[in-house]
C-alpha cells in the first residue's frame, strides 16, 4: 500500500511494516487517530498519561502494546518508544495547560529539558519534547496523519449561505493570524468588525463563554494556525465540545482554517451545527 493512499500528510519514505507509538492526551481525538491508523493496518502502540487519556481508549490495547506515564516522566517515555520498536511516534490529545503549574512530575531527563528552555510554552516545550524523540531515530508525524477525512473543508461546509459577511469574515481572519503570530493563541471572536474576545492560556471554550456574556448578535469565532505551525503538536481542532460551547454562548457562525484545523468527528459535527442552526465556513 502506498503512502498517499494512507495519507496526505507522511512523510514520502513511510514504512507502514513498522509500528507507530500514539502519545495520546485527552479527548476524542487520540481516539480517532487511533482507529484511522488500525484501518489503515499500521501497527499501534500506545502510551498514555494518568488522568488525561480516555481509560476506554487505555483499554482497547492489550497490556504489552501500552505503557501509562504520569505527565512528566520524559525519561520513561523515551524507553517506551524504543521498547515498543517504534519507527514513529504521533501526539494527539491536549494536556492539561494547568499541569505546567500543578500536577506536573518531572523525571529528571524533564528537569534538564526544562531548564534548558528561555521560554516555557507549548511550542517550545513540545518542540524539545519532539527533539528527544527523533534523537531516537524515530520519526515524529504530522498530527494530521491518517485524520485527513477529518479536516475543515473550504466553503460553508454546513450547505447554507455563510451569513457573516465577506469584509467582517476577512477581519475576523486578520486578527486570528495576528493573534497566532504574536503566539497569544490561535482564536478570536468578532463582531461588524469589533473584537469581542481573543484566545488565550484559558482555552477556545473559555473565550466562547467569555464573549457570549456580551449578548451580541452576529459573533464570528475564527480559528487558525501560525504562521509556522508545527503540524508535528498543538494542531487546532474543533469538535462537539467547543461546537455545544458556541451554541450556549450564542455564537452562531465559525471560521476554520480549511486543511489545518481538524474536525473532531467531522460528519457528527456537521450535523450537530445543522441542526443548532450553526453555520461552519472553512477558509483559506
Amino acid at each position: 500500500m502506498s503512502k498517499s493512499s494512507l495519507s496526505a500528510f507522511l512523510p514520502p519514505e513511510f514504512a507502514p511494516h513498522l509500528p507507530v507509538a500514539l502519545i495520546a492526551g485527552q479527548g476524542l481525538y487520540p481516539s480517532l487517530v487511533a482507529a484511522a491508523v488500525r484501518q489503515a493496518g499500521v501497527s499501534l502502540r500506545l502510551i498514555a498519561f494518568d488522568d488525561e487519556t480516555d481509560p476506554k481508549l487505555v483499554a482497547a490495547f492489550p497490556e504489552a502494546e501500552r505503557r501509562t506515564l504520569l505527565v512528566g516522566q520524559l525519561g520513561k517515555m523515551l524507553k517506551s518508544l524504543r521498547d515498543f520498536g517504534a519507527g514513529y511516534a504521533l501526539m494527539a490529545g491536549q494536556i492539561s495547560p494547568r499541569r505546567l503549574f500543578n500536577g506536573l512530575h518531572p523525571d529528571l531527563k524533564a528537569v534538564r529539558l526544562l531548564a534548558s528552555l528561555k521560554r516555557r510554552n507549548a511550542e517550545t516545550i513540545f518542540g524539545a519534547i519532539a527533539s528527544e524523540i527523533e534523537a531516537l531515530d524515530i520519526v515524529l508525524l504530522d498530527a494530521r496523519s491518517f485524520l485527513d477525512e477529518q479536516l475543515a473543508l473550504k466553503g460553508c461546509m454546513t450547505g447554507r449561505t455563510f451569513p457573516i459577511g465577506r469584509d467582517y469574515l476577512e477581519h475576523g481572519v486578520h486578527i486570528a493570524r495576528e493573534c497566532a503570530r504574536l503566539d497569544i493563541g490561535q482564536g478570536c471572536v468578532v463582531r461588524n468588525g469589533t473584537v469581542l474576545a481573543v484566545e488565550a492560556y484559558e482555552g477556545t471554550d473559555e473565550m466562547l463563554r467569555r464573549a457570549g456574556t456580551l449578548k451580541a448578535d452576529s459573533m464570528l469565532f475564527v480559528k487558525t494556525v501560525k504562521p509556522r505551525q508545527d503540524f508535528r503538536f498543538d494542531v487546532p481542532c474543533f469538535g462537539s465540545r467547543t461546537l455545544e460551547t458556541m451554541y450556549q454562548s450564542g455564537i452562531r457562525a465559525a471560521a476554520l482554517e480549511a486543511g489545518r484545523v481538524i474536525m473532531l468527528d467531522r460528519p457528527a459535527v456537521l450535523a450537530q451545527a445543522k441542526a443548532w442552526d450553526i453555520s461552519l465556513l472553512g477558509f483559506e
